[in-house]
């Protein structure tokens, strides 16, 4: 206690005694200080210039940083320019062009913006930490003028040499935060600035399709993206495939969904595909990139019962709506955006993205065969030895393999030799009807290790888990006859009272009907506190002040009570494993088949309920390349 108070003595001595008066501070601190809110990194500088090229009609956006951008970025673009007059405005602070102001001084409405930028603070921010260079050439203009602003001071515009007869701006910034030394210090290393700036661009770009995008760091060419056509869907597809990788592109199911002036569209990625972070997940709000807790949400709420909670979707999802419905004015990152219709936007995403992945069916990501040909290898190293039955004796040497190579096989006692020592493989004869028949899943043949059902299908092989498979198909059975039937509840005998905090009673009391129809059951108990009256009966004993202080923390978090819906599901995915087809249990052909028809008519039966795959699939093609056939 003494060391406290000691500290706590120390820490108010060395405070400034609070001035008499109220004064006004210097132009410059008050840049400084704005400049903070805008520019935190050199990404945030990277992604206001690039925002300010989009809006000025840029078709290609040139970005190179030096030094993790804080030596030097420099921002080139082909937009519409600027004249000697617009650049002397656009380095004073709240000048803008996206906003306009009534001649008779009407209002401006800052609930309806359509542009990337409307502040007007970004250019004076840059110029009062940093040396800034801009050198601009309007369309229509032969002339091209440049203005230098350093630690905000700035002289007229002179003329500037030229290249090419196109307009545009070129853009450099050096010694970021040269005059905000206090800031440098908290800079990260060069690596995690570049990154930053790499993970800005990469929103941008995929918010921009029409628009090609080079990244340079010093000397190297990260990226570089030309732009795509203009067909919309094929567009952002090809672009998400140019920048997050072509195995998004092949394991990404399309979303579309429409409610009223709303719209929610693009990709997401299988289950099967999966990350162990969420920094995969690209959200935009009218193609501005967001990072929303809600949205984020959002996200997790859709795959909460095909991905174990450590492992995210990777996702490009574009929201539409009319600028007066959602509130971009938040922050001066303009990264956080308010919508007003908060609940109607999540069902809408949450719908889409179900409607999507029910619409996948059994499809699971190409990525899990492309894992097991590369854990494949040739036997190398291994000396050549024939083998020859206990009648037999070695073929000569120089002898070769015949037709008769299955026979002679058979008559060695090959299989009564090693069928029990690696795999149970029992044989499966085909009817003549499956024979024809083509299956996406194709036809049992055999069963290994009494684990894995091995099918044939038109163009290759596929290996089924028998459990995995049957757990998925036993649990959406099982959350159909829920949904029929609805929840169960179990009355308390005793209501359980939860003592919380004011807000997050009001939180949970306010989603009461929602929680209702998963079997909670609760009511205000006087200030902050619930009373739980019944739980849901799958639960059976439970934490109850547990589960509701979760419930709260998810509302306040994600805007919807997920640790309830997680717990039933847990509870029937836990069920459905209990009851499923165990490893270890022999089946018999018309059983294997009989799986196989089942998953192909389940929804998300290529995963299990933890996001594993329950089958891989091999092309004949793969196989082939394999043994060297191709």
């Amino acid at each position: 206690m003494a060391y406290a108070a000691v500290m706590a003595d120390s820490v108010l001595k060395s405070q400034p005694a609070p001035s008499s008066s109220i004064c006004r501070l210097p132009d410059d601190v008050v840049n400084q200080i704005a400049a903070g809110e805008v520019i935190e990194r050199p990404a945030a500088v990277v992604k206001e210039l690039v925002e300010n090229a989009l809006d000025a009609g840029a078709r290609r956006i040139r970005v190179r940083i030096e030094g993790g951008g804080l030596s030097r970025i420099i921002v080139e673009d082909d937009g519409h320019g600027m004249d000697a007059e617009e650049l002397t405005l656009c380095v004073q602070r709240h000048a803008t062009s996206k906003l306009s102001v009534s001649v008779d001084g009407g209002g401006v409405d800052l609930l309806n913006i359509s542009t990337m930028g409307f502040r007007g603070e970004a250019l004076p921010s840059i110029g009062a930490v940093a040396r800034l260079s801009i050198a601009s050439r309007a369309a229509g203009s032969t002339e091209a003028y440049a203005i230098v602003v350093d630690g905000g001071a700035y002289n007229d515009p002179s003329p500037c040499a030229w290249s090419g007869a196109r307009s545009g701006c070129r853009i450099e910034v050096e010694n970021l935060f040269s005059r905000t030394p206090a800031r440098l210090k908290f800079m990260r290393s060069e690596r995690a600035e570049s990154l930053a700036v790499s993970d800005v661009m990469r929103r941008l770009a995929l918010a921009n399709p029409a628009c090609g995008f080079v990244l340079e760091n010093g000397e190297r060419a990260v990226f570089r993206i030309e732009a795509e056509a203009d067909a919309e869907t094929a567009s952002l597809l090809a672009r998400a495939g140019a920048i997050l990788g072509r195995e998004f592109r092949e394991n990404a199911i399309e979303i579309d969904a429409v409610r009223d002036d709303v719209r929610v569209f693009g990709f997401a990625g299988l289950p099967t595909f999966s990350r162990g972070s969420a920094q995969h997940q690209y959200l935009f709000v009218n193609r501005r990139p967001v990072k929303d807790r809600m949205l984020t949400g959002v996200l997790r709420a859709a795959y909460q019962d095909f991905l174990a909670r450590d492992r995210h979707p990777m996702a490009t999802l574009y929201i539409e709506l009319p600028p007066t419905q959602v509130d971009v004015n938040v922050h001066p990152a303009k990264t956080e955006v308010r919508f007003r219709d908060t609940g109607g936007v999540r069902g809408l995403i949450i719908g889409g993205l179900r409607h999507a992945l029910a619409a996948a069916g059994h499809r699971a990501s190409t990525t899990v065969a492309g894992a097991m040909l590369g854990a494949a290898r040739p036997a190398s190293g291994l000396p050549f030895q024939s083998y020859a039955g206990p009648s037999q004796s070695a073929p000569p040497a120089g002898a070769r393999y015949t037709d008769g190579l299955a026979d002679s096989a058979s008559q060695s006692g090959f299989q009564s030799e090693y069928a029990g020592r690696s795999a149970r493989f029992d044989p499966v004869e085909p009817s003549p009807e499956e024979k024809q028949a083509d299956y996406p899943l194709g036809v049992a043949r055999a069963q290994m290790h009494e684990t894995y059902v091995l099918a044939q299908t038109a163009d290759g092989i596929v290996i089924v888990d028998q459990h995995a498979a049957h757990e998925r198909l036993v649990y959406e059975r099982m959350k159909g006859e829920l949904a029929q039937g609805g929840v169960r509840t179990q009355g308390l005998l005793i209501p359980e009272i939860v003592e919380l905090s004011k807000e997050e009673a009001e939180r949970v009391c306010e989603r009461a009907a929602e929680l209702a129809e998963m079997g909670l059951e609760i009511e205000p108990f006087g200030n902050g506190a619930v009373a739980v009256r019944a739980t849901p009966a799958l639960l059976g004993q439970t934490d109850v002040q547990g589960l509701v202080r979760d419930l709260a923390d998810d509302f306040a978090s994600f805007d919807a009570g997920m640790a309830l819906k997680e717990r039933i599901e847990e509870v029937m995915g836990n069920m459905a494993c209990r009851g499923s087809v165990r490893a270890g249990r022999r089946l018999n052909p018309e059983e294997m088949n009989a799986l196989l028809r089942q998953m192909e008519a389940t929804p998300h039966s290529g995963q299990c309920n933890h996001g594993r795959p329950t089958y891989v699939e091999l092309k004949l093609s793969d196989i082939e390349r394999l043994f060297g056939r191709r």
